[in-house]
């Protein structure tokens, strides 16, 4: 737990050192932006610090219509509804959705709120291979007939590899099959697409094909909570019945604030889309001239470097950090021993400088561990 204090951009404070910074998801740099700082000063200042009840007695604010109308304008949908937490937001939709009688099938690297989604909801659960839809199409031929509904949840942006899955083959493939879709949008909102409306306006699909659009605004949008967005009617039912919602609190008016006046200035400033994408081109590019092994990354500010051995990848990190870099190890059992990473996070703080320092310094590091063998 090493504590990063001051606000999270391209540098952050460790040990009272300052260290240039790719362990956040402050991708596009609102956190900690003049505008949504006055926000959420202005919403405490005008609810308090708390809603201080659930939303469905008396903690619905105006602020938090406000926020959803924003929220589904983004991502292209009738509506959408918040929590005040990504991580429980999957949980309890999920768990809330499908019963015994189902079937959920997701990707090998689906998120632990996934999982415990699905062993909440007492559905059978299937894995199939990363990012494969032939194989999930040959499972579902195999077995849906055994089910009366049957849920599929991908990822929009995969945080370990910073890949990105063929959404309109997963599409017709869900179609086919008669089956739900839900999209876990955590790394993707405000990244992907155009104006940084996620995974569907990075592949131009008809938002309706997608049941359940899901993610959290704790990353690019500055705030913390979760969302799930879709048709009116599916938010009116969630609103009215989902556990996590009905029986906890509202999401704080700071929080709502932040990530409202994040969704605004975003809006306003294109650029910065422009910006973050060319920076971690950058990353993605140096990297691979030098040798770096980066995975499957690409289009994404999530950019690996695979060691492929925990204790070397721990003294990597260790190394960098000596170094001013702040990069976290993920390993085993996160991830196959054989696939243990530093993952570097781009963000629009960064300049082009510190990138290309970061990666001539990594790939000096990385040549000194390999020589020590």
């Amino acid at each position: 737990f090493l504590v990063n204090d001051g606000v999270t951009r391209d540098t952050s404070m460790i040990g009272g050192a300052d260290v240039l910074n790719f362990s956040s998801y402050n991708y596009l740099g609102m956190s900690g932006h003049p505008a949504v700082t006055a926000a959420v000063q202005d919403a405490v200042a005008r609810y308090g610090s708390s809603v201080s009840a659930s939303r469905l007695l008396s903690g619905e604010k105006t602020i938090h219509a406000e926020l959803e109308r924003e929220l589904a304008a983004l991502l292209g949908t009738e509506d959408a509804i918040t929590f005040t937490s990504g991580h429980a937001t999957n949980v309890t939709v999920i768990g809330h959705i499908v019963g015994p009688e189902d079937l959920i099938v997701h990707d090998s690297l689906a998120h632990d709120s996934i999982l415990q989604g699905c062993k909440l909801s007492g559905a059978t659960r299937r894995p199939f291979p990363h990012n494969d839809f032939a194989a999930l199409d040959r499972m579902l031929t195999g077995i849906r007939h055994l089910y009366r509904r049957v849920l599929v949840v991908i990822e929009g942006v995969y945080s370990q590899d910073g890949d990105i899955p063929d959404l309109p083959a997963l599409i017709e493939v869900k179609k086919r099959h008669q089956a739900l879709l839900m999209i876990d949008e955590a790394h993707s909102i405000g990244v992907l697409g155009a104006t940084g409306g996620g995974i569907g306006e990075y592949f131009g699909v008809d938002r309706a094909e997608v049941e359940l659009w899901s993610g959290t605004m704790s990353k690019a949008l500055a705030g913390c909570g979760g969302y799930v967005a879709g048709s009116a009617e599916l938010v009116r039912f969630l609103k009215y019945t989902t556990p996590g919602f009905v029986y906890s609190v509202g999401i704080t008016p700071a929080n709502a604030a932040a990530s409202l006046a994040a969704l605004r200035e975003l809006r306003a400033e294109p650029a910065l889309l422009d910006r973050l994408r060319t920076l971690s081109r950058l990353f993605l590019t140096l990297a691979k001239e030098a040798g770096i092994d980066t995975g499957d990354s690409h289009d994404t500010p999530v950019i690996p470097c695979i060691v492929g051995d925990s204790m070397k990848t721990l003294a990597l990190s260790n190394t960098l950090l000596r170094r001013g870099i702040n990069a976290n190890p993920i390993l085993y059992p996160a991830v196959p021993e054989d696939k243990t990473r530093l993952r570097f996070f781009i963000t629009t703080c960064h300049t082009e400088e510190q990138i290309r320092s970061t990666v001539k310094i990594l790939a000096e590091e990385l040549a000194l561990l390999r020589t020590a063998g």
